[in-house]
């Protein structure tokens, strides 16, 4: 392994904060650690986020949803993965406006995620008011309104994320990929894998690999980056949301 320094770090950081998964945490200052005592580390990269699963090299892959800049996240796939996604976020301590058509299937979510603490507010489609997003009180927007989402009122903003659940690629699904800044997608068909993989620049072999995914695997793209992470639920998540599945 070559010799770690300052300047392979700062590159390795800005990569890996390109790729939307990870934000860099507080600075402190350098310490001194011996090559000897390498081996005795074991800490996930990406120090601020949301752990989501973990990667080909069964890493944890960590997703920071709280930025100070609008952040928008479009996500092609299952109900499933969007609810662990979203109770892990408010595990976190982040607040959730979740704009729906179903809230039937977010009911029992809402009610288990943050204990006596209301954490996810569920609303109508188009009714989501302000949520007064701030540094001491990040906001993330779940928008699970089918096929062709309408103009959401509310929309990115410092500190509010939006994630825009897709159960499909539809006519309004290449627009939204364009304008994410995070596009996460789980198993399509192989015509939708085309037309993903036009959109987005994707790699001959990842276009093949989409219609063939298993459930709980979502592949991540941000810019030039790709992760494939793979999400398993713990014991809580699966009592309440089952195992994962693509389909609902």
């Amino acid at each position: 392994m070559g010799a770690v320094t300052p300047e392979r770090v700062a590159r390795g950081s800005r990569a890996w904060l390109r790729s939307g998964l990870g934000l860099l945490g507080p600075r402190h200052q350098r310490h001194a650690l011996s090559v000897e005592k390498f081996d005795a580390l074991a800490l996930p990269v990406g120090d601020d986020g949301v752990v989501i699963g973990v990667d080909a090299q069964d890493q944890p892959a960590v997703l920071s949803v709280n930025r100070p800049t609008p952040y928008d996240v479009v996500l092609i796939g299952g109900l499933w993965t969007a609810q662990v996604l979203a109770l892990r976020i408010a595990a976190t301590g982040v607040r959730l406006a979740v704009e729906t058509g179903r809230a039937q299937m977010w009911a029992g979510l809402a009610q288990a995620a943050g204990g006596a603490v209301q954490c996810v507010a569920l609303h109508g489609v188009g009714k989501v008011p302000p949520q007064g997003a701030a540094a001491g009180q990040p906001v993330v927007v779940v928008r699970d309104c089918g096929m062709r989402p309408p103009r959401g009122r509310v929309v990115s903003a410092p500190w509010q994320s939006v994630v825009t659940l897709l159960p499909y690629l539809s006519p309004v699904a290449p627009r939204l990929m364009r304008q994410a800044r995070l596009v996460g997608v789980q198993r399509v068909s192989p015509d939708e894998a085309a037309e993903i993989g036009r959109v987005l620049a994707l790699p001959r072999e990842d276009v093949a690999s989409l219609p063939n995914l298993a459930d709980g695997v979502t592949l991540w793209c941000a810019d030039r980056s790709r992760h494939y992470v793979m999400t398993r639920p713990t014991d809580i998540e699966e009592g309440l949301l089952g195992l994962a599945r693509r389909m609902d």
